[in-house]
Formats: C-alpha cells, sequence, structure tokens
C-alpha cells in the first residue's frame, strides 16, 4: 500500500473538549486529544476518497488544565421518523421548541491546548489511475500552509475552533512538556466495516509528553 512520507501539523486552541462516551449526560473531556479528532482535523484541511489518514503520534506542548462550565443544550432531536415522513409525504413535523427542549448541563473542558500531530496517509482501493502519493502531498502541503480548510476544524465541539500551523520537515520541533502519565482506555476510532459504527478503544500512555500510537492493539 503506497503511504506518504509523514507530516506534522501543530494545533492549538482556547478550548477543548473530547467527550468520554462513558459519561452519559455530562460532557468530560479526555485527558488529551483523540486520534479520531486529529484525524478529523486533517480531514478538515485534505479529505479525499482516494486518501485514508493514519496518526502515528501526538506531542503534547502545554499541560493538561481545566475548566469547569455549566451550559444550556437541547436535550432533544427531531424524530428520524419525522424525516422520513417529510420526504416520502411531502409534510411532516420538522420543528423544535428550543424553550421546551433546553437544559442545563456541567461540563468539563480542557483550556490552552496546545499539541503537534504527526500523521501520514495512504492511498486507499478508491484511489483512480490519475492518482499517487505526490499529488496528495503537495496539495496538503499547501493548504495546510496557506491555512485552507474545507470547513474549520475544531477540537471536539464546534464552539472550540483549532488554529492550525504546518511544520515543514526541516523545521525544528516544539519540545512536548516533560510529563509521563497513564492516561487509561481512551477511544481510538470508529470501525465503520460492519453494519453499525463500533467504537475502538486503546490504552494510551503519555511519555514525556509523547503519545507514540504506531502500535496500538485496539478493542471494540
Amino acid at each position: 500500500m503506497e503511504r506518504s512520507s509523514p507530516f506534522r501539523l501543530r494545533v492549538s486552541g482556547a478550548n477543548a473538549c473530547f467527550t468520554r462516551p462513558e459519561m452519559k449526560v455530562e460532557r468530560v473531556s479526555y485527558d488529551v486529544i483523540t486520534p479520531s479528532a486529529a484525524r478529523g482535523i486533517l480531514e478538515a484541511i485534505l479529505w479525499k476518497p482516494a486518501i485514508a489518514w493514519k496518526i502515528l503520534q501526538v506531542d503534547v506542548l502545554k499541560p493538561v488544565r481545566w475548566e469547569s462550565v455549566r451550559r444550556n443544550e437541547v436535550g432533544a432531536v427531531i424524530p428520524a421518523r419525522n424525516v422520513t415522513a417529510a420526504m416520502t409525504q411531502g409534510r411532516g413535523q420538522l420543528g423544535m421548541y428550543v424553550e421546551k427542549e433546553r437544559q442545563q448541563r456541567a461540563s468539563l473542558f480542557l483550556r490552552e491546548v496546545d499539541y503537534v500531530i504527526h500523521a501520514l496517509f495512504e492511498l486507499t482501493d478508491k484511489a483512480g489511475p490519475e492518482d499517487n502519493v505526490t499529488k496528495f502531498e503537495q496539495m496538503f502541503i499547501r493548504r495546510a500552509s496557506n491555512g485552507q480548510c474545507f470547513h474549520r476544524p475544531y477540537f471536539g465541539c464546534r464552539e472550540f475552533p483549532v488554529d492550525f500551523e504546518f511544520l515543514p520537515r526541516d523545521a525544528k520541533p516544539p519540545e512536548p512538556i516533560a510529563e509521563s502519565r497513564d492516561l487509561g482506555w481512551m477511544l481510538y476510532d470508529l470501525d465503520f466495516f460492519g453494519k453499525e459504527p463500533m467504537p475502538q478503544f486503546f490504552h494510551a500512555r503519555m511519555e514525556n509528553g509523547c503519545i507514540d500510537l504506531r502500535n496500538v492493539e485496539v478493542r471494540s
């Protein structure tokens, strides 16, 4: 399988929330960015059916800091059957009154986050004869260097936008924090090969500010 050379992308923001799925109601973030969230940032800059991003490593550049807030959220969604009825019959109840469905919930976010994402992409079976690694490498470097993206990447929630900076291969990498900790079980990504997307987890550990994802063993 053809793959690109590794890239480095520095990402930072005022807040982040990489929600733990075991927290049913309240939003509580993981200690650091998840691989799936890192992949989402790269796909916001460059996504094509012909390539698939693979996260190699995450460097944590700032200490893990928390912020607790209470937010108003909508506690309901429009039922899928209402949407289906509107599509098939041309009418249906698609309105929702936010004032009636508003709920106040506590949330535990990260603040002042800063990471370096190490990643590469592989060509998929959807790559055509005109697709090649060099083409997409140059495309990603150009877009990331110019701040271009298909949509603004975010840290877990859309209200937490990401500022990103492409790091050339000859640039000196920023120093990660001098901290090691066991991060426990963390969401790795979703497996889309079955009938329903299935979450995959891995045992994450940070060594001197670096989380190595090259040889991850995942469990569903």
